[in-house]
C-alpha cells in the first residue's frame, strides 16, 4: 500500500483528501491512500513520518509551508528561492521539498490576465503569498504586500489600502485564510468601493466556492477566481513528483 497525505492545522476545510481519494478511484489505483495529518506543531511531522513507514510523500498547508523547510534533507531550487514548500517526496528516508503552488497558481491565472494589469496587491505574507509573488514577478507584474504587521519596504498595512491603492493595483490576490469555511462571513478589510470591471480578484480559498472577498469583486464587475483550479493543478503536479 502506498500512503500519501496532508500536513497542516486545521484540516477540517481541506479538499486534498477528497481530491486524491476520487483520483485513486477514477484511475483504479487500489494500492494508494491519502490521509490528513492534523498536527498542532511542526515538530510532530517527524512522528507522523516515523509512524507511517509506507508514506511516499505528503502535501504541506497552512501554517507550515515555511516551517517545514528545516526538516528537509533537500529542497528544489525553485522552492528554495520562494522560501516555501507545499510538497515533500520521501525517498529512502530522505525528504525533498518542492513548491507546486507556483505551477498551480500560474497555470490557473494566465487565461485571465490582461496587458493593462501591471500591478498587484497580495493580501497576506505567509507561505502561499511567496509563491504568488514569485509567479507575478516572473510575469513582470509589480507587487505590493498587505500585512497586519508590515516590516519591509514593499509591505503596507490594511489601513493604508485606500482608494488610490485599489485604483492602481488591478490584480488583488487573497492569500490569507480570511473567509474560509466555517467563517464565511469574513473578508479582508480593504476598500472595495474603487474596484471596477478592469480588476481581477483571485482568492486562494476554495471553500466556500465564492468568498465574501470575491462577492465584493463580482458586485463591481471584476473578474473573480477561486482557488479550486489552482488546487487541482498543483495536486496533479505533486502526484507527478511523488511518482517520477
Amino acid at each position: 500500500m502506498k500512503q500519501y497525505g496532508l500536513v497542516g492545522h486545521p484540516l477540517d476545510h481541506s479538499f486534498s483528501k477528497q481530491f486524491f481519494t476520487d483520483k485513486f478511484i477514477r484511475e483504479n489505483l487500489t494500492n494508494c491512500t491519502y490521509k490528513n495529518f492534523d498536527i498542532k506543531d511542526i515538530s510532530q511531522v517527524k512522528t507522523v513520518v516515523n509512524n507511517t513507514p509506507e508514506l511516499m510523500g505528503f502535501n504541506v498547508t497552512i501554517p507550515y509551508k515555511e516551517q517545514i523547510i528545516p526538516y528537509l534533507h533537500k529542497i528544489d531550487s525553485e522552492a528554495a528561492e520562494v522560501g516555501a514548500v507545499n510538497t515533500v517526496k520521501i525517498t529512502n528516508g530522505k525528504w525533498t521539498g518542492y513548491n507546486t503552488d507556483i505551477y498551480g497558481f500560474k497555470q490557473s491565472l494566465k487565461p485571465f490576465l490582461e496587458i493593462s494589469q501591471e500591478r498587484a496587491l497580495i493580501l497576506g505574507t505567509g507561505g502561499a503569498s511567496k509563491a504568488v509573488y514569485y509567479v507575478l514577478n516572473s510575469l513582470n507584474i509589480n507587487c505590493l504586500f498587505v500585512s497586519r504587521t508590515p516590516k519591509k519596504d514593499n509591505e503596507i498595512s490594511y489601513n493604508d489600502v485606500n482608494e488610490y491603492v485599489i485604483r492602481n493595483h488591478q490584480i488583488i490576490v487573497n492569500t490569507t485564510p480570511i473567509g474560509t469555511f466555517p467563517k464565511i462571513d469574513e473578508k479582508p478589510e480593504i476598500c472595495y468601493n474603487e474596484i471596477t470591471s478592469k480588476h481581477l480578484l483571485y482568492d486562494l480559498i476554495y471553500n466556500p466556492d465564492e468568498t465574501q472577498f470575491l462577492k465584493e469583486g463580482r458586485k463591481k464587475g471584476a473578474t473573480t477566481i477561486n482557488g479550486l483550479q489552482m488546487l487541482k493543478i498543483q495536486a496533479e503536479k505533486s502526484w507527478k513528483i511523488w511518482n517520477e
